[in-house]
């Protein structure tokens, strides 16, 4: 058995990071849960000598942003607005790296459609899904999925927010009502009966390496958003308890499919193990995960040797843009002000 992975702690000036800005609140589903997260990261940070500061995307206009001298910012975001490509489009434009994924990656990874399509052009395994528009195509799903549960839920959100487990088709259209609340896109997929997992991933060096899996012991296997952030009946075993082939397939393909969106900076896979066969199947990445109390990435980075505060310095230092131009902000402020 390999030894379990250490990560040095970061070893940085946090002056020469320059003035942050922690992205958190914003207007999505999960605004609750963002304040939570970004909270916690800008205590973090402050505590370790970073110039950090609190700001809101849904009460100023991110142009502040430049106006104000922030030079560096880490997306506590979570949801439609901060998790899809849309803050990060309006960074790259402002010229401002940002912690975690790039436009397109970040859009991607937020359809969950599109993220299961090119898993599956990867050789990723996940689990049989339908994008269905009505309650009676999520019943034609229900059969065309051929299984004893299907997970119905909304195909652009994430906290498990309007999610429902369905066991007979005549739940369909209460499943599908509830998810349409959150998009007009709803996922049917099958479920996967067995051990609820999620693996984190963190670039190091310039590479992803996998943390350590984490197994999730929910309350009736009911692993929802009230379970998630405001219980402490939900128990998380880190290290897993799997097997080491178990935990080091899940390593290998969580990266496989970190790769395949072209994901950077860091991101959380969740896995389901089916209990019969022991496969594993991808369900879903988070490219801008829960940094709150009840949070997986930090606890699987304590495993690996680094605290939340080490965690949330080393984040910082793989901001990145997509693609840097030398004066690009500059040339577009004076274009605006000749108009």
């Amino acid at each position: 058995m390999s030894a379990p992975l250490q990560i040095a702690p970061p070893t940085v000036d946090p002056t020469s990071f320059g003035k942050v800005a922690v992205l958190f609140g914003g207007d999505s589903a999960e605004r609750e849960i963002s304040i939570m997260s970004g909270t916690g990261v800008l205590k973090a940070l402050q505590s370790q000598g970073v110039d950090a500061h609190a700001f809101d995307p849904s009460e100023r206009p991110l142009e502040d942003l430049r106006k104000e001298g922030f030079t560096r910012c880490f997306i506590a975001l979570h949801g439609r607005g901060g998790e899809d490509g849309t803050v990060q489009r309006e960074l790259e434009w402002l010229q401002l790296p940002y912690t975690g994924s790039g436009v397109k990656a970040s859009s991607q990874a937020m359809d969950k459609d599109v993220t299961k399509l090119m898993w599956r052009y990867k050789g990723v395994p996940t689990p049989g899904w339908r994008v269905v528009k009505s309650a009676a195509e999520c019943e034609e799903a229900f059969d065309y999925l051929e299984c004893a549960a299907i997970i119905v839920k909304p195909a652009r959100e994430g906290s498990s927010i309007g999610l429902t487990k369905v066991t007979d088709r005549s739940q369909c259209a209460a499943a599908y009502t509830l998810a349409a609340q959150h998009d007009e896109e709803v996922m049917c997929e099958e479920f996967i009966d067995g051990d609820e997992t999620t693996c984190p991933v963190l670039e190091v060096n310039g590479e992803p390496v996998a943390l350590p899996v984490i197994r999730i012991a929910a309350p009736d296997g009911n692993y929802d958003y009230q379970n998630k952030y405001f219980t402490d009946d939900t128990k998380y075993h880190c290290p897993s308890g799997l097997s080491a082939d178990e935990e080091e397939n899940i390593q290998r393909l969580v990266v496989k499919s970190f790769k395949a969106l072209g994901c950077r900076g860091w991101a959380r896979v969740d896995v389901m193990i089916d209990k019969v066969t022991r496969e594993p199947s991808l369900l879903e990445i988070n490219t801008a995960p829960g940094m709150t109390s009840h949070s997986l990435v930090p606890m699987s980075a304590r495993v690996a040797g680094l605290s939340y505060e080490q965690l949330c310095v080393h984040l910082l230092t793989t901001a990145a843009l997509d693609r840097e131009i030398p004066g690009m902000y500059e040339a577009m402020s004076a274009g605006q002000r000749s108009d």
